[in-house]
C-alpha cells in the first residue's frame, strides 16, 4: 500500500469517526469522494440512470444510519460498496422482473469493441462478428448465476482485487477465484463457436 493510499483510507477512518461524534459534514465528504464510484456500480444493475441515482442515495442513507456500528473491520469503501450492492439487488427483486435485470451498458460494450484485437478490422464481416461477440458476452453474463455475474463484474468492469471482491460478496477469496473462473469458462464456451 503506498503513503496516498494509507492517507486516502486515514482520512476514511477519519472522516467515519467524525460522523460517529455526530458531525454530519463529514459524511459529506465521503459522500462526494465515492457518489461517482456508487452510482457506477449501482448503473451496472439499474439500467435507468436516474433510477440508478436514486438506489446510490438510498444506499448513502442506509451506510449513514449504520455508520453507527460500523467498526472499520474492512476498509470504509469496501463496506459502502456491500451496501451498495444489496441495495441494488434489493430494488431488483422489489421491482417486478418483466426484462432482463443484469445487462453490460452500453460502455462496457464500447470497451470490449475498442479491445486491441479488434481495432483496424472495419470491414463489414468484422464489423458484423464484433457486435455478434458483444452480444454473445453480454448474453453469456446476463444468463450466470448471480453470485458468478457479480464477482466477474466487480473484477473486470470495476477494476477490484480479488480480496475487495471477496470482502464486497462477504465469501472467502478462493470462492471469488472459483466463482471468476467459472464465469470466464461459462463465457468462453459461449465465445468460442463464433471465434473458431
Amino acid at each position: 500500500m503506498n503513503d496516498h493510499t494509507r492517507n486516502i483510507e486515514l482520512l476514511d477512518e477519519e472522516l467515519v469517526s467524525r460522523v460517529q461524534q455526530g458531525d454530519k459534514s463529514a459524511y459529506d465528504i465521503l459522500v462526494i469522494r465515492y457518489q461517482h464510484k456508487i452510482i457506477q456500480l449501482v448503473n451496472r444493475y439499474v439500467k435507468d440512470h436516474s433510477e440508478a441515482q436514486d438506489v446510490a442515495q438510498e444506499a448513502f442513507i442506509k451506510a449513514y444510519k449504520a455508520l453507527g456500528s460500523f467498526r472499520g473491520d474492512s476498509a470504509f469503501y469496501t463496506w459502502l460498496y456491500r451496501i451498495a450492492i444489496n441495495t441494488a439487488k434489493n430494488y431488483l427483486v422489489s421491482r417486478s422482473r418483466r426484462n432482463s435485470d443484469y445487462q453490460v451498458d452500453v460502455q462496457d460494450a464500447e470497451a470490449i469493441e475498442n479491445a486491441p484485437q479488434l481495432q483496424g478490422l472495419d470491414t463489414p464481416e468484422r464489423q458484423l462478428l464484433s457486435e455478434e461477440i458483444i452480444k454473445t458476452i453480454q448474453s453469456a453474463i446476463e444468463h450466470l448465476p448471480e453470485e458468478m455475474r457479480v464477482a466477474i463484474m466487480l473484477r473486470e468492469f470495476e477494476g477490484m482485487s480479488y480480496e475487495e471482491i471477496a470482502e464486497a460478496m462477504d465469501c472467502p477469496v478462493g470462492t471469488v477465484r472459483s466463482r471468476i473462473f467459472r464465469a470466464r469458462e461459462a463465457i468462453d464456451s459461449k465465445l468460442n463457436p463464433l471465434l473458431d
